[in-house]
């Protein structure tokens, strides 16, 4: 048996006995898309709010924090819906919500599958040895899983939890990483004349090509990563 098979034959018997830990997964790779077809056709309500007090600012930053963190909604959507109806100064109040949320999502990484990162490294040595060869580079691999277009928000949180990632480090490295594409979804919204044309505007060519270049980015740091490691 390979040490991959190995490593997914612990990971199946773990979660036999642990539903909860499938649950948390299945949550945070179905949620985000069905929010995301629930706020398409309910987006209009937040017409009605606007960003005045501190008060509204403090609610704008502890609701964002929840509906990322709880994987309710993208973070891409919520950044572009963010700064068609609130502008740049809730911009700020948006990233101070992504890091409430990474602490959040981390935290429940933490509590739904505690107990299977020892159960690896107790059945496959050799992985958990891997990992501690990678602990001074973790924060580039955090840096270009944010970065890359293709790991949700969600899922990257719960995969740093359970590979026993510093939560300093997530947020340190983590938060610049998302800083692209966040202003760029948040610049789409400021700059649209409805809600309906900014996110008909992250399907622009440019849209597309700066996408493309992040994955490259992201795809080449995570190789990168990886192959040093090895070394």
């Amino acid at each position: 048996m390979t040490k991959k098979e190995r490593i997914f034959k612990t990971i199946r018997a773990y979660f036999g006995k642990h539903p909860a830990g499938i649950f948390a997964w299945l949550w945070i790779t179905t949620m985000p898309f069905v929010g995301s077809i629930i706020f398409a056709t309910k987006y209009d309500f937040l017409e009605v709010y606007q960003l005045e007090t501190v008060l509204d600012y403090f609610i704008y930053t502890v609701i964002g924090a929840l509906f990322m963190g709880l994987a309710l909604l993208p973070t891409t959507l919520i950044a572009l819906a963010s700064g068609f109806y609130f502008g740049w100064a809730s911009l700020p109040f948006l990233i101070l919500g992504y890091s409430l949320a990474s602490i959040l999502g981390y935290g429940l990484g933490k509590v739904t599958n505690m107990g299977l990162t020892e159960k690896l490294f107790r059945k496959n040595p050799k992985f958990h040895e891997a990992l501690e060869a990678r602990k001074g580079k973790e924060g580039s691999l955090v840096f270009f899983v944010r970065i890359s277009p293709i790991v949700p928000f969600a899922i990257s949180n719960f995969l740093f939890a359970n590979m026993n990632i510093k939560l300093w480090k997530v947020l340190v490295f983590g938060i610049p990483g998302m800083l692209t594409r966040t202003v760029i979804a948040f610049a789409a919204g400021v700059l649209a004349n409805s809600y309906l044309a900014a996110k008909q505007s992250m399907n622009s060519p440019l849209q597309w090509g700066i996408g493309i270049a992040l994955l490259i980015i992201g795809v080449a740091g995570i190789y990168g990563y990886v192959k040093k490691s090895r070394k």
